[in-house]
């Protein structure tokens, strides 16, 4: 058990933002998963608005910092190219 004030305000500011950050990453993962399912089955309308969600929702993480902005950045990228493969 924490001794000082400081202490047991931390541990729990630290759950707080340890659920948020679940949240926010099982949101984005789930939707880079179903993005990469539409991109596999090559079905490009319903891909592109996957991918068009699931760089948004890496967005807002970048931005609240859940992940570093070159990951999100890189992840977008990675469905952007999938995604540009089976446009042709």
């Amino acid at each position: 058990m924490p001794i000082k004030h400081a202490a047991a305000k931390a541990i729990r500011k630290s759950a707080k933002n340890r659920q948020f950050n679940t949240t926010v990453t099982r949101e984005f993962k789930e939707l880079i998963k179903q993005a990469r399912k539409l991109i596999a089955a090559k079905k490009f309308d319903e891909a592109k608005q996957a991918v068009q969600k699931t760089a948004a929702s890496l967005d807002k993480a970048a931005r609240k910092k859940v992940i570093k902005k070159n990951a999100a950045a890189r992840l977008k990228s990675r469905l952007m190219k999938g995604l540009n493969a089976i446009k042709k």
